[in-house]
């Protein structure tokens, strides 16, 4: 079976930036109320012409562009999101069409904030059983039109965003000694847990059971993780990097902590960018790579989880 490969990175954020002084101004919070909490200094928010597929085509180009391919050369899409509002065209179907691409397949995934490591699994397995060669994946949310900004305790945590992944087939993959370019994924949920991240109504807004989804993440998702880390043949240890859902700083440092990735750079972009759900994983690993701070080839764990009480985790080598 042909392996496959995460070949280029890109990213891209509105220009509008929200910091904490504007959120006191708007509910009952402060700066050291929200950092002190969730760790979260500032956040990109998109005007009302900036729609999700627009910040997923702009993510996909710079991809596209670092990996020195043309849009015509992707034959799959998969835009990884829980905040299109439109059913139909699908998120994949608008970028594809932003972006002049031939004749791909699209799909949307949704599964909330492990959204674009599911994506990036189903890109490996679809690529490893023939049905495509290269494929886009991107993780796009636009939090802030669910948000309720009466509710200081989830607007606090909510940004826009998207980051996106050229994904591609490598033969030499699963013989390389230094592993597979994507590595096995482990994923799965806790029904009875799913309505501790809601997207509801009509208009759908943002609510969580902060405290249940502490724990949860906390106590249950490092030695999930470490299993990740041990089906890709590797040891914590041997990490480079660890790329988490950007939730809350209070999360994600004691679970890379847990972990046990004591060599690895520590993905922190929650602080300038918020909780951007789907679009978190593939935006904090590209800022990561375009600051040089991992080295190509090296094992870097993704590793996504919260919304349906799901995660989704794979060692990726880096591009």
């Amino acid at each position: 079976m042909t392996g496959s490969r995460v070949v280029a990175l890109g990213h891209y954020q509105p220009a509008k930036v929200l910091t904490n002084d504007d959120l006191a101004a708007m509910v009952d919070t402060s700066d050291e109320w929200i950092t002190s909490r969730v760790g979260i200094k500032t956040r990109h928010v998109g005007g009302p012409d900036e729609p999700v597929d627009e910040l997923a085509a702009h993510a996909g180009a710079k991809a596209l562009a670092a990996a020195g391919l043309q849009p015509s050369d992707i034959d799959l899409v998969l835009v990884a999101t829980s905040t299109a509002i439109d059913r139909s065209p699908s998120m994949s179907a608008r970028v594809a069409a932003r972006l002049g691409m031939g004749s791909p397949a699209v799909m949307d995934i949704n599964v909330v904030c492990s959204g674009f490591t599911h994506a990036l699994a189903v890109a490996d397995h679809t690529i490893r059983a023939g049905a495509a060669t290269r494929a886009l994946v991107i993780g796009a949310d636009k939090m802030g039109d669910i948000a309720d900004w009466t509710d200081r305790t989830t607007c606090v945590l909510l940004g826009d965003g998207a980051g996106a992944a050229v994904v591609t087939a490598d033969p030499s993959a699963p013989d390389t000694s230094g592993g597979p370019g994507i590595g096995p994924v482990l994923w799965g949920s806790v029904p009875e847990m799913g309505n501790a991240v809601r997207i509801e109504g009509t208009p759908p807004r943002f609510a969580q059971e902060g405290q249940s989804v502490y724990r949860w993440a906390t106590t249950q998702l490092p030695p999930i993780a470490r299993k990740v880390c041990e089906k890709a043949g590797i040891t914590p240890e041997d990490l480079a990097a660890v790329v988490l859902h950007q939730a809350n700083l209070r999360i994600i440092e004691p679970v890379a902590r847990k972990i046990g990735a004591v060599n690895a750079v520590i993905a922190r972009d929650v602080v300038d960018s918020g909780n951007t759900s789907a679009a978190s994983i593939p935006m904090a690993l590209s800022k990561l790579v375009e600051r040089g701070e991992i080295a190509s080839g090296a094992p870097v764990l993704l590793f996504g989880f919260g919304g349906n009480l799901s995660y989704a985790g794979q060692v990726i080598r880096c591009p």
